[in-house]
């Protein structure tokens, strides 16, 4: 199974004077920077929560067809599905047909279910991500779309990295990123599935 991000979010969650007002920053030489670690948090969460946080469009490939009647795709929350395409041994690629099967975007992860008396094409995958969904995934457009719970663990991560900016320093001791990022984001890891 192979995971990609086809189109990142156009904005991030939490805005850099949300972080400048967490850190009690009043100055915009390091803006710049602060936007920065705003975003490396948002993907370092995404990734610890398996989940998509902004609208961004996703494509899953897999090596074939699954056993059952559902695909699941990563990075709940699902809004929509766009394709599902297969390529064959001969490398032609196939659109399957969306009347063949419903998209469930109600359960976590959301999946791509058949329709009763369907079936997934028989004929012969190309031997490495012969099946592709492309679809679209997140809480919303907006950062207030996004649980607060994460949105604050967001302010933390990049507040943390700012002022411990090294690994090990000899002036500080080696700090932890603060216990109260993994307690706000915990209860809402999306299940993991290989």
């Amino acid at each position: 199974m192979g995971l990609v991000v086809v189109t990142p979010p156009v904005r991030e969650p939490v805005s850099v004077e949300e972080v400048k007002a967490q850190l009690r920053v009043d100055y915009a030489d390091e803006d710049g920077l602060i936007a920065a670690y705003i975003g490396a948090a948002r993907e370092t969460l995404e990734r610890l929560l398996w989940r998509a946080f902004i609208t961004q469009t996703l494509a899953l490939t897999l090596d074939a067809w699954p056993e059952g009647n559902a695909i699941r795709l990563p990075r709940p929350p699902l809004q929509v599905v766009s394709a599902v395409t297969w390529t064959d041994a001969v490398g032609a690629v196939h659109v399957l047909d969306a009347g063949t099967y419903a998209v469930d975007t109600t359960s976590e992860p959301g999946r791509v279910v058949l329709r009763a008396g369907q079936a997934w094409p028989g004929s012969a995958l190309a031997p490495a991500a012969g099946v592709r969904v492309t679809y679209t995934a997140g809480y919303g457009d907006e950062a207030d779309t996004v649980p607060e719970a994460i949105r604050q663990a967001i302010r933390l991560l990049a507040a943390h990295w700012f002022e411990h900016r090294e690994a090990v320093s000899e002036a500080k001791a080696l700090e932890e990123v603060p216990m109260g990022v993994w307690w706000l984001v915990e209860p809402l890891r999306a299940v993991r599935f290989e």
